[in-house]
């Protein structure tokens, strides 16, 4: 059994060592904090059940909310991805047709470059052709003009004045027979 002077020894050793347990219920204040631990879970369990049940709700609404932007959130990237995919498609289509466009220009100038080069050679060959016949008008005229002179020069050297004087009458009657 546990005698008193084995108590005391025991109180005093866990003083030294700064561990012990004290039985005195009057000095540890047992009775007091029951009373008070008693007190608190009456009067507290309605608040703090008050307390943890707004914020429970707090935390449901938040989730709710926190769903619903997610679910419009959604619904606003699905949206923005068909108003991209129209983009691309009409970004597409006016590529298409820019394309189109610049293959019929492009014809169009190649079309209007080759009448011109068609033009330009016809302008060129009817020059050439006038001035080919210009030539050669101013080369028969020449040569008509140096045959005279040839045949003047012959006459004046190789005919005598009696065989002028015969083709100077011949003549004179030819212009007259024919009028």
């Amino acid at each position: 059994m546990i005698t008193m002077r084995n108590l005391f020894l025991l109180t005093a050793e866990a003083e030294a060592h700064g561990f012990g347990i004290n039985f005195d219920i009057l000095e540890t204040n047992l009775i007091n904090l029951a009373i008070i631990i008693g007190v608190l879970v009456y009067f507290g369990r309605g608040f703090l059940g008050k307390t943890l049940s707004e914020r429970r709700a707090n935390i449901e609404n938040s989730i709710k909310e926190a769903e619903q932007r997610k679910q419009k959130a959604a619904a606003a990237l699905a949206e923005q991805q068909q108003k991209l995919a129209q983009a691309q498609a009409e970004a597409a289509r006016i590529r298409a047709e820019a394309e189109e466009r610049a293959k019929a220009a492009r014809e169009a100038v190649l079309a209007q470059s080759e009448q011109d080069i068609q033009r330009m050679k016809a302008a060129a060959a009817q020059d050439l052709n006038s001035q080919q016949e210009r030539v050669i008008a101013e080369l028969r005229q020449r040569i008509a003009n140096l045959a005279l002179q040839k045949v003047e020069s012959q006459l004046r050297s190789g005919l005598s004045d009696e065989t002028q004087q015969h083709l100077i009458d011949r003549s004179i009657a030819t212009i007259g027979g024919a009028s």
